[in-house]
């Protein structure tokens, strides 16, 4: 029970050890976000009267169909639809062949009478017809609808006319009268299609008998033969309205200018976008906020991975904090000054923030804030638009820091962030030519060198920008970067000259346990340039009191001859914390004064223990062991082994290969066994890869003085 209360009070404590150090930053972070952001979705509202005049100019927040004005575009088109006919070629035919009837019986009339007259002639008899017995007799044969609708005058003038002229007659109205049907007499335009034909007829040729004849016959012959079609009507129709495109307001449109007279009709367009009603702003603000809220889970996260593996501390969390607010600060401010015409946003150092990243915390963190400042970055640059993103900025924005993470490798100098600054120009350069070719633009040369300069400098900016925040981060927040690191191995630092100068035999040891602790820990994935430069300076202490260590006694007698082993294992005892003591006066980073203070452990000096044993059965172990404290990380754990292998190596008068190896399992077991490494996160699995790395360089260090066992000669 007691067990179970004390795990409850344990969580407990944890729990208020995250809030603390993570939910308190991401939230004040996600606040940060926020407040930038917050006039890229919030839609400002007006209180505006109809015919008034507008007191700036407003621009529609969103994209969205004008559904009225559409429905009004597509009924004008409907009606603009002009009536479908069908033109019947049945009454074009009936027609036509009522003309040829009266010319045809005329002929046969006239055929007939003078047949008659002929034979008269020869009985000499006169039977000759009148004019009115013709037109008699072509009453009485011509069909009904003919009789009916001509008067007797028109067949005078066409009896009277010769033979010659009724057929140019015939063939003049037929052609004429063919036209003007054809192109289809409607009930409305009978009259003008009766006209034309007798204009047709007015201009021509014939006798004037004829013409008058044929003026007279336009009013029989054109008749209504066009009739309406619904079907095809409303087919048409249908068609027309389909191919109406929807009234769109867009995003960013100006609806009213300053000093415009604030019409029913742009009034309506306000109200329609939103601008009118207060209500509408909440739904924006709702969204940015689960945004956000989104955000700061996956900041959440990767800031609880960093301290499960204990390397969340004070300077970590206020890293993320001010280069989050930077980065994004550099984008509100450009973003303030950007247009459709001037897009500043390809200028902005965004990569700063995920080169410092890299460089003061890890790689991984540094690629997920740099999606997560993309994201926010296409919020920021959407010209106020609520609903709407940049994405032309987030990409570039990714690929510009991705860029920066991908080509800041093999950190020596802090030339090398100068080189990545040339890499992420070309990815920027690359990224900005992307835009303008998919644009489907054309571009003057000078377009392209101009926008591709912005690249350029954006690159270029981030990393100077890199160069001169790093010191302050590794200075004002005790962060230990690689570049530090690199720095602090140089050999004109003074403490390392000091060791150098005052225990050479301790500088050459340290050198040794640098090379194994480096080659050790990127073995199995640990930071090995950390572990490098604390091997160099885990013996400073040792500086102290040079001659009481066996390395520096070249020529000189062992002084733990003449002294009592208890004297002697507090002078050894006392050489990591005077280091450490000498470390922070020197002001050297933490992790720095942690290997020196821990790569012994509270490991027991068994050489005086059991030599003060000799003369003291009563003696405790514990004044024969280093207060401590074990180590706490991989890198002060491979210290703590490799320092020990070193120096136990070195004393071998012949080291096979056996011997090494036998050595290095020995110590590594003698170390887990003491419970020296118990409070480290090392797992077997990496110790053994440990131990194969560490036998494989002590037996290329020890090559040439390997002796092999020869066969004996039989």
């Amino acid at each position: 029970m007691l067990k179970k209360i004390t795990k409850l009070i344990d969580y407990l404590l944890n729990l208020k050890s995250i809030w603390i150090t993570i939910v308190i930053p991401v939230v004040v972070l996600g606040i940060f976000f926020f407040m930038l952001t917050l006039n890229n979705v919030f839609t400002e509202t007006y209180d505006i009267e109809r015919f008034n005049y507008a007191k700036e100019t407003i621009r529609s927040p969103i994209t969205i169909e004008n559904e009225k004005e559409t429905t009004r575009k597509t009924r004008e088109t409907v009606q603009s639809v002009e009536d479908r006919f069908n033109i019947s070629n049945e009454t074009t035919d009936e027609q036509i062949g009522y003309i040829n009837e009266i010319f045809d019986a005329i002929e046969k009339l006239e055929d007939s009478n003078e047949k008659n007259v002929q034979d008269s002639n020869d009985e000499k008899q006169d039977v000759s017809l009148t004019t009115q017995e013709k037109v008699q007799r072509l009453q009485n044969i011509l069909s009904p609808e003919i009789t009916e609708k001509i008067n007797d005058s028109m067949l005078i003038h066409l009896l009277e006319a010769t033979q010659e002229e009724r057929e140019e007659a015939k063939k003049l109205f037929i052609t004429s009268l063919s036209e003007v049907l054809n192109n289809g007499v409607r009930t409305e335009n009978v009259q003008s299609a009766v006209a034309e034909l007798k204009q047709k007829v007015k201009y021509s040729s014939v006798g004037n008998n004829v013409r008058q004849a044929l003026i007279s016959l336009s009013e029989f012959a054109v008749v209504e033969n066009s009739f309406f079609d619904v079907e095809k009507t409303m087919d048409a129709r249908k068609e027309a309205a389909s191919s109406v495109e929807p009234v769109v307001i867009r995003a960013g449109e100006i609806i009213v200018r300053e000093g415009q007279t604030i019409t029913n009709e742009i009034y309506e367009e306000l109200k329609l976008v939103g601008l009118l009603n207060k209500e509408r702003n909440i739904y924006p603000l709702i969204g940015l906020a689960l945004l956000i809220v989104l955000i700061m889970g996956v900041i959440f996260y990767e800031m609880y991975l960093i301290d499960k593996i204990k390397k969340l501390d004070k300077g970590t969390v206020a890293s993320i904090l001010i280069i989050s607010f930077i980065v994004i600060a550099l984008m509100k401010v450009a973003s303030l000054f950007t247009t459709q015409i001037n897009q500043l946003f390809f200028v902005v150092p965004v990569a700063t923030g995920a080169l410092l990243l890299k460089q003061l915390i890890h790689e991984r963190l540094a690629i997920v804030l740099a999606i997560l400042y993309a994201i926010l970055g296409s919020i920021i640059f959407n010209g106020e638009i609520p609903g709407s993103l940049n994405v032309e900025a987030g990409i570039y924005f990714f690929f510009s820091q991705i860029g920066g993470i991908i080509f800041l490798m093999n950190v020596k100098d802090r030339l090398a962030i100068v080189k990545a600054g040339i890499g992420m120009a070309v990815v920027n350069i690359f990224t900005v030519l992307l835009f303008l070719f998919l644009s489907f633009e054309k571009y003057s040369l000078s377009d392209l060198i101009y926008q591709s300069g912005f690249g350029f400098a954006s690159a270029i900016l981030s990393a100077v920008l890199t160069i001169g925040l790093l010191p302050f981060f590794e200075t004002g927040l005790g962060i230990l970067s690689d570049i530090k690191l690199l720095s602090l191995s140089s050999a004109n630092q003074p403490l390392l000259r000091k060791i150098l100068t005052e225990a050479p035999g301790t500088y050459h040891h340290s050198l040794m346990v640098a090379n194994l602790s480096e080659t050790a820990c990127e073995a199995i994935g640990a930071n090995g340039l950390l572990a490098r430069v604390g091997a160099y300076y885990h013996d400073i202490g040792k500086t102290v009191r040079p001659h009481y260590f066996i390395e520096n006694q070249l020529s000189i007698k062992n002084p733990h001859d003449v002294i009592q082993p208890r004297q002697s294992a507090e002078i050894i005892i006392n050489h990591p914390y005077d280091g450490a003591k000498m470390l922070k006066k020197h002001k050297l980073p933490k992790e720095i004064i942690d290997i020196a203070l821990q790569h012994h452990g509270t490991t027991l000096l068994k050489f005086f223990y059991y030599k003060e044993k000799e003369t003291n059965k009563h003696v405790k172990e514990i004044d024969f062991r280093y207060p401590g404290p074990k180590p706490q990380t991989k890198e002060a754990a491979i210290v703590c082994i490799c320092d020990s292998v070193e120096a136990a190596v070195r004393s071998l008068k012949e080291p096979t290969e056996q011997k090494i190896e036998e050595i290095v399992a020995s110590i590594i077991n003698d170390r887990l066994m003491d419970g020296q490494l118990n409070e480290s996160p090392l797992t077997m699995k990496e110790l053994n890869k440990i131990q194969k790395t560490i036998c494989e360089t002590l037996k290329g260090i020890f090559h040439s003085r390997i002796q092999y066992p020869m066969k004996e000669a039989k």
